[in-house]
């Protein structure tokens, strides 16, 4: 269960080497916004030495690439960074279908030229302009690669003119046709950085509301704020005990031949059923498979 991802500067080896000590469930290893032009080849190297000769265990790793339009950088970052095999890749500012084909086209060519299985590594493309947030359900299905989408509100507020706040009004509709879109197509949608590092309780508060619309996780740009990210979206005790209750009331309804069964004075219906059976799904994974 991916909860929390986090980014990391591609160009900084101590945080490369420590990836999988800040407890998120995924790593971003960003190529792009965090390298300064001149420093792009050196970090694609740093995170393909980093992806060659480091274990990080059950941290899923993620390689945030440079856009399509950014002189020919995202193209070198693929030629080195796909035969290394990382979870995913994250595309930068998609706005349509055809960038992430032409994307999964280039990635087929690497995959077959390095003897890797086609489809091997998969998309989470990045969706931060109007032009993207519109196109975001045609960019969920665009490819088998794409196993989620991902908002990225700092250049979304500013392709739309406005001011990104902690409050997040201004990308509420993004946020709900983000989730709809990702929803429909059947893959898992995260949130934007919350980025007030220093502000901890913002960050619940943002990450909640977050949950609350339906996102899968959330992303970090602060190791301190992980921890936080993953209580939010994690199951709490009473949501597992009921999840586990629901279950047991089906299957006495199932052996007492009944069609319909109440817990605690309410109808236990379909979509009840569903969400217990996602929240036991859930406390599952984050368990390693060892709950009840």
């Amino acid at each position: 269960m991916r909860r929390s991802m986090l980014f990391l500067p591609g160009n900084n080896p101590n945080m490369l080497i420590n990836a999988d000590v800040f407890g998120a469930d995924a790593v971003i290893f960003d190529l792009e916004d965090a390298v300064s032009p001149d420093e792009k080849d050196a970090a694609r190297i740093l995170v393909r030495n980093a992806l060659k000769y480091m274990d990080y265990g059950n941290t899923e790793i993620v390689v945030r690439i440079n856009s399509i339009d950014e002189n020919g950088f995202w193209s070198k970052d693929l030629d080195e960074i796909i035969p290394l095999k990382p979870s995913m890749i994250m595309p930068t500012k998609v706005t349509n279908a055809e960038y992430v084909k032409k994307l999964s086209d280039y990635m087929t060519a690497i995959e077959q030229k390095s003897g890797i299985p086609e489809g091997t590594v998969k998309l989470i493309p990045l969706i931060e302009t109007a032009m993207g947030v519109e196109n975001a359900y045609e960019i969920a299905v665009a490819d088998e690669r794409v196993v989620a989408i991902f908002l990225g509100g700092e250049d979304l507020t500013a392709d739309l003119c406005c001011v990104r706040t902690k409050e997040g009004d201004e990308i509420f509709y993004a946020r709900c046709r983000m989730v709809n879109a990702a929803r429909a197509a059947g893959k898992d949608v995260y949130d934007t950085p919350f980025t007030d590092v220093n502000d901890d309780e913002g960050l619940i508060v943002d990450a909640k509301k977050a949950k609350s619309l339906g996102f899968t996780g959330k992303a970090s740009i602060a190791p301190r704020h992980v921890k936080g990210i993953n209580e939010v979206f994690s199951p709490t005790q009473e949501e597992v005990d009921y999840a586990y209750e629901v279950l047991e009331a089906i299957e006495t309804a199932k052996k007492q031949g009944k069609g319909a069964i109440s817990l605690r004075g309410k109808m236990i219906d379909a979509p009840i059923v569903l969400r217990a059976n996602q929240v036991i799904a859930a406390y599952e994974s984050i368990k390693g498979g060892s709950a009840r």
